[in-house]
């Protein structure tokens, strides 16, 4: 700060206003830590002391500048402005926002007392000091106050401290104060407004008598949730977006169905009565109703439906969601990114948030509740996962099954996990429909400027229990009382229209009669149909039967020519020494003698995919160098810290390639990549865990979406799921991926479960898992893929096994089973146990007596496969799993009735392997590793008896 700015015995004649204020809190700060404050300002008081206090201010400008100006204090200007910023920032505690309960007038930061002011102190203060956006109406500092207070404690509240960044925050400010958030409705979208809110209350109130204690899940109580997702859907279509994403729970979903997807009532109806017709025809513009063969409860049902507007055609999507009411949201966040993503070029994908926007509606008690919520959040800015700003609305009925506010968080409000993540939160009395769509109209703006996300806590009650069957007044019996004396949303806003002389008390009572008339005939168009035959359950062809073989081989000039630029990089761009020379060692591999390991095959995989022109998308914790420092499929210069994938530049790639290195976050990051690959089926979408027992951490999303998704909704999904697994004596929590738990869930060949023992095997499953995407037979893939074995040259396969063939669910121990006569013990196993028993394997052993099988392709069973190994050996007498995890883990649980059915006539079928533990590996490597020593001396020992049972 310049000295020269005053004239020297006038140091503040300069300062006015805000700037006056601002000050006056440095020069508090500076009296009690000097040195916390600017040198340049430290210098200035050591000189000059304090602000004079009779430095006279109007209507912000210096004393000499006006005539007939009124004297104030900088402490009064200095408390006046305090008092507008706590009013920005605490408004929200006096506002009328619960529609059950009166707002609070008792707020002392709202109450100019409790700052040393008068009225008269307020009045002598021009306006523009204490609200610079005031209208032009707001004269001087009392009107200021009384316009900030109309402004944050009316039916909508704002909670925006929390938001670092100053344009934001000054925007948003300046929509509340300026009073541009309140659009003028015209009187033809009011009544339009208040016809929405008739529909929802009457095709509610219609269920209710109609379907007597059955599950619904009302909305009534926050009725104005369709009216917002609504005009937010239609505001998005205009502004061009071709894909609005909706993820909710139960809670309101068959009125958002039937009234912004447009799924038609008799079709609602036909549900209720226990016998859907999938025949009905849908209403104009709707593009279907998601079912499976063995189908899901009405209000988990997704739905899709097109719209017309001006010269755009908008998608809305609502996502299937099962209970788990939170677990929809990364799957909406990746059909929302996917939607973005332009994957036709190499390199990275092209985002254009515009083209597409995401809604997800929470529950007031789930949104604080499920740590999903917190791990959907945590990517809203992230590189690989942003989508340019979701729209979060808490239907708030402020209870949580029968459980109150008070025992199902530990903040004030539910939304209050969002300030964390900086979005700001609006919250609107439900009962006040115009503020709801100016609470929504914000949104849109703001999402629009900033691409960041939103929240809207749209705070009501439930008419009704947690599910039509219950009776809530046996838990909250007072609150219930008084629900039950309150009016609906659309009752409110009639009287607000008539009394505004827009319609009179019988037209609202028609509108109510007409609807109800229309949803009888809908009802009577259906009453007729219902049916006591269950309705057959009928598996596609298509995925009833395995996968076909598909020649997955690539022509060895041609990967001949991508292997060369893979190990090419730009000139001048310097690669960590020690890893160059890893990398630099693959020019080889297509020579005599050579050989391709696992990393250097899933490049050459990924590589000639996106030549075929298929995208890749591959995302996990540390993916883009491997977790055991094997993939490096970007690098790094390690002189200025450049990135570079040579996958980005191939010279015939035909389609992007992604990779990202995920946040610590499993169930998040799963659903997202199932939700991108469900939007986007012509893409290779994989994700790794870190080691495969993480996995657990997402275990809803398999159960619930990836498992089931086909049989529930029709939802197909060719996802990979790449799970490092294998017993290297690391302990429990590093060891299993826990194959028995995808395998007990395998079924309808809902997916393939593979664990390979070679590379090439590698490189042809992701060829053919590619070449299926968009086919009928498409399924995930779970794979278990190796840790120790990755560098393994037992492992690694020659150049010749890529450039023909195709992926083999069996293989064959090249060591074992010469003459067929001799062949007593048929020996199965996976993955890496193949690899341990082939290393133990030397010329002095006899093994004559024994042949071992790897099963590559676990789940479907290859049965015919083995059958056909059976039948060459007619001396069997023993068929024997052998497996590194314990009995009642890894495949053995599976796998057996299987073995038993196919194994020779008279042939025992046994178990050699770990016994049955909780833990699913020993701590101690020594203790480990003498156990393995075990299991493998028993499956190559001629008299053993087999392994515990």
């Amino acid at each position: 700060m310049s000295r020269k700015a005053t004239k020297q015995g006038e140091p503040w004649e300069g300062f006015y206003g805000p700037n006056l204020g601002y000050v006056w809190d440095l020069y508090e700060q500076y009296q009690e830590d000097p040195s916390s404050i600017d040198p340049d300002m430290k210098d200035w008081f050591d000189q000059f002391g304090p602000p004079s206090s009779d430095v006279k201010i109007v209507n912000g400008h210096a004393p000499a500048q006006q005539e007939g100006e009124t004297a104030a204090s900088v402490h009064k200007v200095a408390a006046a402005v305090k008092l507008a910023e706590n009013i920005r920032v605490h408004g929200h505690l006096s506002a009328d926002i619960n529609p059950l309960k009166e707002p609070g007038d008792d707020n002392p930061f709202l109450n100019p007392k409790e700052y040393g002011l008068t009225e008269e102190d307020l009045e002598r203060l021009p306006a523009d000091i204490i609200c610079p956006d005031a209208p032009s109406h707001v004269t001087n500092g009392l009107e200021a106050i009384s316009h900030l207070k109309d402004s944050y404690t009316k039916t909508i509240a704002f909670e925006f401290d929390h938001v670092h960044d100053v344009e934001e925050h000054q925007w948003l400010n300046k929509m509340v104060e300026s009073g541009e958030i309140y659009k003028t409705l015209s009187d033809e979208k009011r009544k339009s407004l208040f016809t929405s809110l008739r529909e929802v209350e009457s095709f509610e109130q219609f269920l209710h008598k109609t379907f007597v204690g059955q599950k619904r899940f009302s909305i009534e109580g926050v009725d104005t949730l369709v009216p917002i997702v609504d005009e937010y859907v239609h505001d998005s279509a205009r502004g061009g977006a071709e894909d609005v994403m909706i993820g909710m729970a139960h809670r309101g979903r068959l009125s958002v169905l039937a009234h912004v997807l447009g799924k038609p009532y008799d079709m609602i109806f036909s549900e209720f009565q226990h016998s859907p017709n999938k025949e009905l025809v849908p209403s104009e513009g709707s593009t279907g109703i998601n079912y499976g063969w063995t189908g899901d409860v009405k209000y988990h049902l997704g739905a899709e439906k097109s719209i017309q507007q001006e010269s755009y055609e908008t998608r809305i999507t609502l996502a299937n969601n099962p209970s788990h009411l939170e677990f929809v949201n990364p799957v909406v966040e990746g059909f929302a990114r996917a939607a973005q993503d332009d994957r036709s070029a190499p390199g990275f994908p092209r985002q254009d948030a515009s083209k597409s926007t995401a809604i997800i509606i929470h529950g007031d008690a789930a949104f604080p509740g499920e740590g999903i919520v917190a791990e959907t959040l945590n990517l809203s800015r992230l590189k690989g996962y942003q989508t340019g700003g979701t729209l979060h609305i808490i239907a708030n009925n402020q209870l949580g099954f029968t459980t109150e506010s008070h025992d199902s968080r530990s903040t004030m409000y539910s939304s209050d996990l969002a300030k964390g993540y900086e979005i700001p939160v609006v919250h609107v009395n439900a009962d006040d429909p115009e503020a709801c769509i100016a609470a929504v109209q914000l949104a849109y703006e703001y999402r629009k400027r900033f691409q960041k996300d939103f929240l809207i806590d749209l705070i009501g009650y439930r008419r009704f229990g947690h599910n039509e069957m219950d009776e809530p007044a046996a838990t909250q019996p007072h609150l219930y009382e008084k629900i039950r004396k309150h009016k609906t949303a659309s009752e409110y806003y009639a009287d607000r229209l008539i009394q505004d002389g827009l319609i009179t008390k019988e037209e609202a009572e028609q509108i109510k009669e007409d609807m109800m008339a229309n949803l009888q005939e809908k009802y009577d168009k259906v009453s007729g149909n219902k049916s006591d035959e269950p309705v057959p359950v009928e598996i596609p062809e298509e995925v009833e039967s395995r996968l076909p073989t598909i020649e997955t081989g690539v022509e060895t000039d041609q990967l001949r020519h991508i292997n060369k630029e893979l190990i090419t990089w730009p000139e001048g761009f310097s690669v960590f020494p020690k890893l160059e020379k890893i990398l630099k060692r693959r020019e080889k591999a297509f020579e005599e003698g050579g050989k391709i390991d696992w990393a250097h095959a899933e490049t050459l995989a990924y590589a000639s995919i996106i030549t075929d022109g298929t995208p890749v998308r591959l995302t996990g914790q540390d993916s883009q160098r491997g977790t055991f420092a094997h993939r490096h499929i970007v690098l790094h210069d390690y002189k200025n810290g450049d990135i570079y994938s040579p996958l980005h530049t191939l010279s015939n790639a035909k389609a992007s390639f992604a990779v990202h290195n995920s946040p610590l976050s499993e169930g998040s990051v799963v659903g997202f990549e199932y939700g991108y690959n469900v939007h986007s089926p012509e893409t290779l979408v994989l994700w790794e865990a870190q080691f495969g027992d993480f996995a657990n951490a997402a275990q809803v999303l398999f159960d619930q979406f990836i498992s089931a998704g086909r049989a529930k909704w029709g939802q197909k999904s060719g996802m990979v799921m790449l799970l490092p697994h294998g017993y290297e004596g690391q302990g429990p929590e590093h060891s299993s991926a826990r194959p028995e738990r995808f395998l007990t869930l395998a079924a309808e060949n809902n997916w393939n479960v593979c664990y390979l023992s070679s590379s090439a095997q590698y490189f042809h499953l992701l060829r053919r898992q590619a070449a299926i995407l968009e086919k009928e037979e498409v399924r995930p893939l779970v794979l278990l893929t190796p840790k120790s074995l990755l560098r393994n040259p037992n492992v690694a396969s020659s150049a010749d096994q890529f450039t023909q063939g195709h992926f083999k669910p069996i293989l064959e121990e090249p060591k074992t089973g010469q003459d067929a006569e001799k062949v007593e013990r048929l020996i199965f196993c996976t993955g890496k146990m193949a690899i341990d028993l082939h290393e133990t394997i030397n010329d002095d052993m006899d093994t004559s007596w024994l042949h071992i099988v790897r099963v590559e392709e676990i789940y479907p069973f290859p049965e015919e496969e083995i059958q056909e190994v059976i039948s060459r050996y007619n001396n069997v007498k023993e068929v024997v799993w052998v497996q590194e995890e314990p009995s009642n883990m890894g495949a053995w649980t599976y796998i057996q009735p299987l073995l038993r059915q196919v194994a020779p006539e008279g042939a025992d079928v046994s178990y050699i392997g770990r016994r049955r533990r909780s833990s699913p590996s020993e701590g101690d490597p020594k203790v480990h590793k003498k156990e393995q020593s075990r299991i493998i001396n028993e499956a190559l020992n001629q008299k053993s008896e087999g392994g515990p049972k």
